[in-house]
């Protein structure tokens, strides 16, 4: 049986693959689930430093909810079916965990965006760090066309990331733009072609992953803490990240290896 969401784990990167390209990689009941619970393992274990989270094929990175399945049974057009269907019903923070809304992670997520970027696929990205995008990837939100409207954070992330007017604009009209006109926008990092793809996004993990974990971890939540609050409170955040990172352990082996002129051997404390 082909499961709808892979999730595998290499030494210290994770790699989370939704698998449904028959389906665009549609986000169904199941899809949801699956991945809320991967990003809860993640978040858990202390051998996982990074994650790459990607789709299938080369078709669609994640085209949204599946408007047959996920869709009708959140407005009560469909009754629960499936044991997926009454989790979802029945644990509403699933839907938000899957799309790291309402939720702290702090370790790092770089999105491998290999296609089309619709919808719930785009409101995850956004909760991601580093996005790389395939040559024909898309993005859009078009839930207004559907008399919907996207909940799962991107009303509030969007403008936060890229300038008002493009932001209101993507959210207002809901047409796509193609991957160079997202780059440009500030809303993926860099675009490669498709076969350079997971190649970048690996690089960049084993980068990142070679970093000391607890740094690492402490810098992305004091990003996202020090959101939309003053300097002062923003500095407060700053200098309580910079006490606890400088009692590790890790804060001496750094510079000592780099002294030494070897690896540095992080342990995350």
């Amino acid at each position: 049986m082909t499961l709808p969401l892979l999730y595998e784990k290499h030494g210290e990167i994770a790699v989370i693959t939704i698998n449904r390209p028959e389906a665009r990689n549609a986000i169904s009941p199941e899809v949801a689930c699956r991945l809320a619970d991967a990003f809860t393992d993640f978040a858990g274990d202390p051998g996982l430093r990074v994650a790459i989270l990607t789709g299938a094929g080369d078709r669609a990175f994640c085209s949204g909810g599946d408007l047959a399945l996920t869709l009708p049974l959140m407005t009560g057009a469909r009754a629960p079916e499936t044991e997926w269907d009454h989790r979802l019903l029945r644990e509403p923070e699933v839907m938000s965990r899957s799309a790291l809304r309402d939720w702290e992670l702090n370790k790092p997520i770089i999105a491998a965006i290999n296609g089309a970027c619709m919808a719930g696929g785009l409101e995850t990205v956004l909760a991601t760090d580093i996005r790389i995008a395939a040559e024909q990837a898309t993005f859009a939100l078009p839930e207004v066309k559907r008399g919907l409207i996207p909940f799962a954070g991107s009303i509030v992330r969007l403008p936060r990331q890229i300038t008002y007017c493009m932001a209101m604009e993507m959210l207002l009209v809901g047409d796509a733009m193609d991957a160079e006109t997202a780059r440009e926008a500030g809303l993926v990092n860099r675009v490669v072609p498709a076969e350079a793809l997971m190649e970048t996004a690996w690089t960049l993990a084993r980068k990142i992953a070679a970093n000391g974990p607890f740094a690492v971890q402490q810098v992305k939540q004091t990003v996202l803490a020090s959101s939309g609050r003053t300097l002062v409170e923003g500095y407060a955040l700053e200098d309580a990240a910079k006490e606890a990172v400088m009692a590790t352990e890790d804060a001496r082996e750094g510079p000592r290896a780099f002294m030494e002129k070897r690896p540095a051997r992080f342990r995350g404390h």
